[in-house]
């Protein structure tokens, strides 16, 4: 009977066992998992969403990996229909000066533009759009960004639930202090 069964011989391409040593990176991959779980149905392709995932996977534990976690999370709200609009201000038109983000509509807005509805506005951290390294506080204040947004996208799907508690984890050892 043993015979009629079959098996594989099966070696990883990559190891991601190191991840296991760092907490941080950890509930990262952790974080990472349970949004696309709940986030993306089963077997619908999307490619951009997994070169960008296989980049952060390759990037976790590294200098720098938080700032490229934010910038997936943004790529996942795109991918899922939420995504949103940084390359200019809804006001103004300026792509300079860009400090906020309007929660009705997912686009940026200038400090100037904001005007009296600043209070009511999600704060945008500097260097979100370009590609380089975000500062502690930049990576906390794009994650409630990013929060927001998915947590109003995803509450449908999610029945009402909040966001995944490992993206929650990530979010706190993220806040504290160094």
């Amino acid at each position: 009977l043993d015979d009629h069964i079959g098996s594989f011989t099966v070696e990883p391409v990559t190891s991601r066992a190191h991840l296991l040593a760092d907490r941080l990176a950890l509930a990262g991959l952790l974080s990472v998992c349970a949004l696309l779980h709940e986030a993306v149905p089963e077997r619908e392709p999307h490619p951009a969403l997994w070169r960008r995932t296989l980049a952060l996977m390759d990037m976790l534990g590294e200098a720098g990996w938080t700032a490229a976690y934010v910038r997936w999370e943004l790529c996942l709200l795109e991918e899922i229909g939420f995504g949103l609009d940084l390359s200019a201000c809804a006001v103004t038109g300026a792509t300079e000066g860009l400090a906020y983000v309007s929660p009705k509509t997912g686009r940026a807005v200038t400090a100037r533009g904001a005007g009296d509805w600043a209070d009511r506005l999600i704060p945008l951290p500097e260097g979100l759009e370009a590609d380089g390294p975000l500062s502690p506080q930049a990576v906390v204040t794009g994650l409630r960004l990013t929060g927001f947004f998915l947590d109003r996208g995803l509450r449908p799907v999610l029945h009402d639930r909040p966001l995944p508690q490992a993206r929650s984890r990530l979010v706190d050892l993220l806040s504290r202090p160094a």
